[in-house]
């Protein structure tokens, strides 16, 4: 691609900021936690047919899904339209929900993490469009559901009943402007003991879960001495986040005790092998160890689910969809990219973890602010996101 595009691009992506930021602050006005994001993708799909899409449609768990072009090969951009919550309100300087626009910022709650990121690459459709894009590609902007709940479970939707499998996905969750290549796995574990309740006068007559799963947590927390690293990704880790128990009464020995283990998985580990440390932990004493389950109903009504393992995902820097992406970085910004990861999980973890579809990730906004009081991202950020997405499809 000659370099007078990318000029042409950066100032198209330049001139409609104002575009930009006010489609994401109608966004951010519109509140959407996982499970009701109804009224924010109406929205999301009226800014695509605004910006001239060829096609925007939604499918049946909700996502939105916007086309330009028929080309053989597929380039999706996805970006999730939930939420978390505002949490403590007390802890905002603003409010959550104003989509404000204020010194160079949109503000608000999900301007981060992540509706920044789709209304940038509605901007990208448009220039796109006004560029008169011939190539043969097809462009597929996913306004994607519930990733806040289940990580993924968009995008199985999408591949295993859409039957989408795109070439080339790019995450627009928040990178700082670098550009991601991976980032560690996660699965959720829940450990249950069983014990025998008695009276609390005698205790020694039951079996006290509770002391049960107070061993073995600490014993699961040796395990980060020696979980694997990997030079890139860095350490597994475990820690428990949870712990329940019952028992028939508050004078009564606890018959039942429960750990919830959040498990991060790095290069090299697996489902297995993670249930695998855990049941060596437990089992001396009458334990199960099991792999939770999501099944939750989508706004639009329907009811999907999938195992709550999310596998660890990198590509390697050589790959074609990386390397397409230093080059348009490169020539929109002048300067070599930061190539590097996430901390944080991401639909990633189905689109390349299950699937082995290329994926990079580039998004406006600084990470440390998802999920955090006083989310805003900056306008300049949304201009280059704009700029990046569609140069990316002209080169890919």
């Amino acid at each position: 691609m000659k370099e007078d595009m990318y000029n042409r691009i950066y100032q198209l992506a330049d001139k409609y900021s104002s575009y930009t930021a006010e489609n994401l602050s109608k966004l951010i006005r519109i509140r959407s936690v996982s499970m009701h994001e109804e009224q924010v993708q109406l929205e999301l799909k009226r800014q695509m047919e605004e910006a001239g899409f060829d096609e925007v449609k939604t499918d049946g768990l909700g996502n939105v899904i916007g086309r330009i072009g028929q080309g053989k090969r597929i380039l999706a951009i996805d970006g999730h339209m939930d939420t978390v919550d505002v949490g403590n309100a007390g802890n905002w300087s603003f409010d959550p929900f104003s989509g404000e626009i204020k010194d160079g910022f949109v503000l608000g709650r999900g301007s981060v993490d992540q509706k920044g990121g789709p209304a940038a690459a509605v901007t990208a459709g448009r220039i796109l469009k006004e560029l008169g894009f011939d190539r043969d590609i097809t462009l597929l902007v996913v306004g994607s559901v519930m990733e806040e709940d289940c990580d993924g479970l968009c995008w199985k939707y999408l591949v295993e009943e859409e039957k989408l499998k795109p070439d080339y996905v790019i995450s627009t969750e928040p990178t700082n402007l670098n550009i991601y290549r991976g980032h560690r796995g996660r699965m959720e574990i829940v450990v249950k003991f069983r014990g025998v309740s008695c009276h609390g006068s005698a205790p020694e007559r039951g079996k006290n879960a509770i002391y049960m799963a107070a061993r073995a947590a600490l014993e699961i927390e040796k395990l980060n001495l020696w979980l694997p690293s990997d030079d890139f990704l860095g350490k597994g880790t475990v820690t428990v986040s949870e712990i329940r128990s019952g028992s028939p009464s508050l004078c009564a020995v606890a018959d039942f005790a429960q750990l919830h283990l959040d498990r991060r998985l790095t290069w090299g580990e697996s489902r297995e092998s993670a249930v695998a440390e855990i049941e060596d932990i437990v089992k001396e004493f009458d334990a199960g160890v099991e792999v939770l389950f999501y099944e939750e109903k989508a706004y639009t009504g329907l009811k999907y689910g999938m195992e709550k393992y999310y596998p660890t995902w990198k590509i390697d820097e050589s790959d074609h969809a990386v390397t397409t992406g230093v080059k348009v970085f490169e020539a929109l910004f002048h300067e070599h990219p930061r190539v590097d990861k996430w901390t944080f999980s991401t639909n990633g973890v189905t689109i390349n973890g299950y699937y082995g579809i290329p994926l990079i990730g580039f998004g406006p906004g600084n990470e440390v602010l998802a999920h955090a009081p006083d989310e805003k991202v900056p306008v300049s950020d949304l201009v280059a996101a704009s700029a990046f997405y569609a140069a990316y499809a002209f080169l890919i």
